[in-house]
């Protein structure tokens, strides 16, 4: 299949799209580079250099050209940056998607794939979350993926178009080229592995959460098995499968249990300061995601923390300044 990889320069997208060539696929990539690196773009693959939010230019880039699926990974996605300034979220994140939409669908795209996230979810108050929980994201970065998924649900109703929205938890590892290299970095795990490598400390954010160790848990999926999955899902819309779907493994670690998973893998001791629980950070987020086993024929296969860490330090080890070096 032809298939357009909007974000595809960044840490998933990325991935996605090696997958994509690997298993005979012809992508391409849209990406304006704010956030993503050229160099994280697969070798062979052509990449449009363009702002979704900039509608002229985007018609122009798609112009003469057609696609079977679109993957949508462009986005903000800070948390905390949504707080301090919705209006880019809501602008990056909704106003350009509609943009997406309106100029696929121009071109013939009438298929899908919507890189969403379990902070659509807010602060549920038990886990395993389902996808019948109820949606009731804590900051604007939830809203807008919320509301996207809601547009989505529209135009399949009066559009006939074919969607499937994926709700990540906690993406984590590498594949063997492309890795975590975000500014600034926010994930937990690339930042204790940069702790391991430099000797900097980790911050952990409140060590008194009704956990077994204190500490938040939460559920982090390779991102290969989530790569894997956007490739089920193309597939599933085939078979008429639509809707939102939780991606994670099942199981939750807890901050403290990373920290001492990677000092395993990378055989140094690594340094921690306490700090303050940061607001709206719940004490577990676990993932079911028995609907896409079900639905998308998909099942996470590298679940254990090891696996992840592994190619994780593997990759920071090989590129120690990022895509930079």
């Amino acid at each position: 299949m032809k298939v357009l990889v909007t974000g595809g320069a960044g840490y998933i997208g990325s991935v996605v799209c090696e997958r994509l060539r690997e298993e005979g696929h012809d992508a391409t990539v849209l990406d304006d580079l704010s956030q993503g690196h050229r160099e994280a773009v697969p070798v062979g693959t052509e990449l449009l250099e363009t702002d979704l939010r900039d509608r002229r230019a985007l018609r122009a880039s798609l112009s003469g050209r057609s696609f079977d699926v679109v993957m949508h990974f462009a986005a903000s996605s800070l948390v905390g940056e949504s707080m301090k300034d919705p209006g880019r979220y809501f602008e990056n994140n909704v106003s350009a998607g509609i943009n997406l939409l309106e100029e696929s669908r121009r071109i013939g795209a009438d298929r899908f794939v919507f890189s969403s996230t379990a902070a659509t979810y807010g602060e549920p108050e038990r886990s395993p979350i389902t996808e019948d929980f109820p949606t009731i994201p804590t900051n604007p970065y939830g809203e807008s993926k919320l509301m996207f998924e809601r547009i989505l649900d529209w135009y399949v109703r009066v559009r006939d178009l074919r969607y499937v929205a994926l709700r990540y938890f906690n993406a984590a590892g590498a594949s063997g080229t492309c890795g975590e290299d975000h500014d600034p970095e926010t994930h937990l795990i690339p930042l204790v592995l940069k702790a391991a490598a430099d000797g900097g400390k980790v911050h952990v954010f409140g060590d008194d959460y009704p956990t077994p160790d204190g500490t938040c848990v939460r559920d982090y999926i390779h991102v290969l098995d989530l790569a894997d999955a956007h490739l089920k899902a193309m597939e599933a819309m085939d078979r008429g499968v639509g809707g939102a779907f939780n991606l994670g493994n099942g199981a939750g670690f807890s901050v403290t249990e990373v920290i001492s998973a990677a000092e395993d893998v990378t055989g140094r001791r690594i340094r921690k300061a306490r700090a303050p629980r940061r607001p709206g950070d719940p004490p577990t987020l676990v993932a079911s995601s028995a609907r896409a086993e079900e639905a998308l024929g998909w099942k996470p296969c590298r679940e254990d923390l090891p696996t992840i860490l592994e190619s994780a330090w593997r990759w920071h080890r090989e590129h120690p300044r990022g895509y930079g070096g």
